[in-house]
């Protein structure tokens, strides 16, 4: 396939701080003891894209990237890393390396991407429909991982969500708002609905951040559009509207919008009550096919946006908050175990051979206990993940919590759904609850923490 493959693997991303740190970019978080960045390029290579240009935010981090991925793929990938400015958006990445994108077309993934969806399924949809973009949808995540989601605190704030619209044939995408708040109604232009007669509107499928764009239209939109920023929240709204346009005008329907994006918000609307008994016009997809006497029509004067739609038995999450973290690691080491690229043993964990147990210490179901690490007796681990050359004392409970590398906990401490950084120190009797403590971070004896973000000050 003439696909060429960019990968976007951010920088050191706000949200995730304190798990972020200045020598661990996001896409070297461990998911199961490993970079979350090996999920994507596993996946690239097991469907033979090994030609990749991965972009990183900011000089720092992609000196930490390029070394980690130099070393764990030498022979086995071709990686241009390319480093872009800090927050300048997934639009803006793409813009930044505009001279390296020669390709008919482009496949951008995300690299906190955790599925196991094959890259070629996007490719082939876009390719079948000649599209301008293909976007891959999944289900949203179950438990609290949802793209707006809260970083392990409660978030009493209103549920956000995408609102996609979609032809009665699943295949093309007529309508998509990112991170809307919804009541009772979902409020659509009636232009759209003129265009297309009827619509499946979605509230329960989530952006993969894993698009097919052809490259000509892409390159146009991010050189036309200078302040565009975001590939999900702009580009992608952008052209599934001005597709519409096209599709009006052809129909002799004079659009409403005026190609100023600003007004558009102004137009008339219609609720979705209304909405889903409009259902007697041709589908969007005859419409493609048909000009207004049903006559074929030139395909260039139109341009398609595509969707492939996961199945429900695949993973799909971006580990894009603290609570998407804690959520991804506890899933590959249980109900998604197939991504971990570990063997489990009877009990249904991973524990190293080199790593040493004390006496009367129990590691349960789904748990993982990396290289090198110790425990001493009378200690308990459920449904946990313990990095490599950690140094744990006796009498300590560690539940539903990821505890990354060099770690040192004293005596008698209880860490549950908490999350602890790497060559960070408890002291004996320590309590945690609900937390997330950033690297190097020495946390008092007997000190008890719940719902807290402990980390040292940046300098």
């Amino acid at each position: 396939m003439d696909f060429q493959v960019v990968v976007l693997a951010g920088g050191f991303s706000k949200t995730l701080v304190p798990l972020v740190s200045k020598e661990v970019p996001k896409a070297l978080l461990p998911v199961a003891n490993r970079p979350v960045l090996s999920y994507v390029l596993e996946l690239l290579e097991q469907n033979n894209l090994k030609d990749l240009i991965v972009v990183v935010e900011s000089e720092s981090a992609a000196l930490l990237i390029g070394g980690w991925i130099s070393s764990a793929y030498v022979d086995r990938l071709h990686v241009e890393v390319a480093a872009v400015p800090e927050e300048i958006g997934t639009a803006g990445a793409l813009r930044a390396i505009d001279h390296h994108l020669t390709a008919s077309d482009i496949l951008v993934v995300s690299g906190d991407l955790v599925c196991d969806v094959p890259p070629g399924v996007v490719a082939a949809t876009h390719r079948r429909h000649d599209a301008v973009v293909t976007a891959m949808l999944c289900s949203n995540p179950v438990s609290g991982s949802t793209e707006s989601g809260s970083s392990g605190v409660k978030d009493k704030a209103k549920k956000r969500y995408n609102i996609i619209g979609l032809d009665p044939t699943k295949q093309f995408l007529l309508h998509v708002a990112a991170g809307v708040e919804v009541e009772k109604d979902v409020r659509v232009q009636k232009s759209i609905l003129r265009a297309v007669g009827q619509m499946d509107i979605r509230a329960d499928l989530m952006d993969a951040h894993m698009y097919a764009f052809k490259r000509s239209v892409l390159q146009e939109v991010l050189n036309q559009k200078e302040a565009f920023q975001s590939l999900r929240r702009d580009v992608l709204p952008y052209l599934v509207r001005s597709q519409l346009r096209s599709e009006l005008l052809l129909n002799g329907v004079q659009s409403e919008e005026n190609g100023n994006d600003k007004d558009a918000s102004q137009n008339p609307k219609i609720v979705l009550s209304q909405l889903l008994a409009n259902a007697s016009t041709p589908s969007f997809h005859e419409l493609h096919a048909l000009g207004p006497n049903g006559f074929s029509l030139s395909p260039r004067k139109t341009h398609k946006c595509c969707v492939y739609i996961a199945s429900n038995s695949n993973y799909c999450v971006r580990l894009n908050t603290i609570q998407a973290f804690s959520d991804i690691n506890r899933d590959v080491i249980g109900d998604a175990s197939h991504l971990s690229g570990y063997s489990f043993s009877a009990q249904n964990n991973i524990i190293d051979p080199s790593a040493v147990l004390g006496s009367k210490t129990t590691v349960g179901p789904q748990c993982m206990l990396g290289e090198g690490s110790q425990m001493g007796d009378k200690c308990s681990v459920k449904k946990s993940v313990i990095g490599r050359h950690c140094r744990i004392g006796s009498n300590v409970k560690i539940v539903n919590s990821i505890v990354m590398n060099h770690v040192t906990i004293g005596d008698g401490c209880s860490i549950q759904g908490s999350v602890v950084c790497s060559n960070v120190q408890l002291l004996e009797r320590v309590v945690l609850k609900d937390c997330q403590v950033g690297a190097g971070f020495v946390v008092t004896a007997g000190s008890e923490h719940k719902g807290e973000s402990l980390a040292k000050k940046e300098k």
